[in-house]
């Protein structure tokens, strides 16, 4: 191969070394061709934690990602045409080269322009309902995480579930937009992530659909769920997740040196009772930029609360219970808009999938309101209770 080709080679290997360096966690592997008249020697690149494992004419060697251009614009040189097949999860980059031209194409960017001229007779449709998680385009993600079937159809018991979480993405897709305006990833974190259904199925949309790079961490105070998400997260090969055994009431969001840092998004899918609470609480303590929650059970209120004024209402026990999921969740958002946050709050299913079916969405806007902080312990007075998230929370502003 000439000069000329192999310098614009090496160009194009430093653009892939830099990305090797920001996406390891999302790097699955590169192939290589390099021929030689009719004979063809092959080129494979295995990441190894932080270092890439190479295999070439034999050898065996382990390498760190700013090697790459040098050595493989090196074993390029005698060589009259060269192939690479760059692949990371939700993205094929192919580079060929010659002594006339070096190219290199987006083969996933082009499928996905094509899907986008397609009709949506090719989405996948489960209950009359098209579907961002599509089956088809998601499968091996809906097997792991045991929505689909083994023959490729949404289990009949799952599909309540499939329904909650595929219209959850729906809903925050607008916010993920622009919590990733100026960011080159995206930080998340899963408070009390049981199963991690939700953490899986947005690493998935982000980072293959929306093409957002992202790292994902759950925490959960059960060994056994964290271990089967691990298990997961490890089948999948989401290197760009990790899973916690850990309680959120203590926790702070830190980097790998310790340092404590500001999370982009917490969330929390069905946190019975106050381990929603606590949820909401992760996320102001640690200045999250927006928080989203999906309430379940709203038992402690239910058991502390009296209104002199409906005191005739809420002797019957359905009433009180009704209006004590609207007290609970109504002084959650009052807290969130307390400490700076714009909150809104929307059915996000049909209540025939699920009677908890209440999302609040809150972004950082501004600082502490003392005024609005005070209001809401005014309202927890009137109504006899203290609140979960008022006692975590009131220290926070001191």
């Amino acid at each position: 191969m000439d000069k000329n080709s192999l310098q614009k080679l090496k160009l194009i290997l430093q653009g892939i070394s830099a990305r090797l360096t920001d996406e390891m966690d999302y790097f699955e592997g590169m192939t290589g061709e390099f021929k030689s008249g009719v004979k063809v020697f092959p080129l494979s690149c295995l990441p190894d934690g932080e270092e890439l494992k190479i295999s070439f004419e034999g050898r065996n060697i382990t390498v760190k990602p700013d090697e790459i251009p040098d050595l493989i614009s090196g074993y390029a040189a005698p060589y009259e045409k060269v192939s690479i097949r760059y692949k990371s999860r939700g993205e094929l980059l192919v580079i060929e080269a010659d002594g006339k031209n070096v190219s290199m194409k987006t083969k996933a960017l082009e499928e996905a322009k094509d899907d986008t001229i397609k009709s949506h007779a090719d989405t996948g449709i489960v209950t009359g309902r098209s579907y961002l998680i599509r089956p088809g385009k998601a499968d091996r993600l809906l097997k792991a995480i045991g929505i689909m079937a083994d023959n490729g159809k949404i289990k009949n018991d799952m599909i309540r579930k499939y329904n909650q979480i595929d219209h959850f993405v729906e809903l925050v897709e607008p916010m993920l937009k622009d919590l990733t305006k100026d960011r080159s990833e995206l930080k998340v974190v899963d408070c009390a992530c049981g199963k991690s259904y939700l953490s899986f199925v947005l690493n998935y949309y982000l980072k293959e659909v929306m093409k957002i790079n992202c790292r994902f961490t759950g925490i959960d105070i059960s060994e056994g769920v964290i271990r089967s998400s691990r298990k997961i997260a490890e089948e999948l090969n989401y290197r760009n997740m990790e899973f916690i055994t850990g309680d959120i009431r203590t926790l702070l969001y830190q980097d790998e040196r310790g340092a404590a840092i500001q999370p982009d998004l917490v969330i929390s899918l069905h946190a019975c009772d106050v381990a929603t609470d606590f949820a909401l609480a992760y996320g102001i303590r640690n200045r999250a930029r927006g928080i989203i929650a999906v309430p379940c059970c709203h038992s402690e209120l239910l058991n502390q609360y009296s209104y002199k004024p409906f005191e005739d209402i809420i002797k019957h026990g359905v009433f009180k219970a009704r209006l004590a999921d609207v007290l609970t969740d109504g002084l959650r958002c009052m807290i969130l808009e307390a400490f700076g946050y714009s909150v809104s709050a929307v059915e996000y299913v049909s209540p025939l999938d699920t009677p908890k079916n209440l999302l609040i969405r809150s972004v950082l806007t501004g600082r502490f309101n003392s005024g609005k902080y005070e209001a809401c312990i005014n309202m927890a007075k009137m109504l006899d209770s203290e609140p979960m998230l008022i006692k975590e929370t009131a220290k926070m502003h001191k």
